[in-house]
């Protein structure tokens, strides 16, 4: 298909908008083992959550580390692609800089989850292995 023949302006109608947001959220999937282990990982805190019996607060903090970290990683994908395109997959030094600085951002990101996973879970992991231990 050539150039001309495809979308150059705003979509119109929302649904539009919607399915080109959704083929965005798919095939960051499909293409990045990242966004996979991302969705895995938070799936399994969704898992932990309900064993746990997080009360309101924690599924919001829960809720909310999960979304900002696959969030970061579609915005990392992104510009992991924008400059691919731009430098025609050749190496560039301001290249390498912004793809470092996205992937940090995926990495701060994931620690911060990480501590919040361990304040959430933690001392009800601590309490389950008392209760049954000693």
């Amino acid at each position: 298909m050539a150039l001309k023949d495809k979308q150059t302006e705003k979509n119109k109608h929302f649904i539009a908008s919607l399915e080109f947001a959704l083929q965005g959220v798919r095939t960051v999937f499909k293409e990045e083992r990242n966004m996979r282990t991302h969705v895995l990982m938070g799936a399994l805190a969704i898992i932990a959550g309900f064993l746990f019996q997080l009360n309101a607060m924690e599924w919001l903090w829960l809720l909310l580390v999960i979304f900002l970290v696959l969030i970061i990683e579609i915005i990392n994908t992104a510009f992991e692609n924008v400059v691919d395109m731009c430098t025609d997959f050749h190496f560039h030094p301001i290249g390498k800089k912004i793809k470092d600085m996205a992937a940090g951002a995926v990495l701060i990101t994931a620690c911060f989850s990480l501590l919040v996973g361990s304040i959430l879970f933690l001392p009800k992991i601590w309490r389950l292995i008392t209760e049954y231990l000693f």
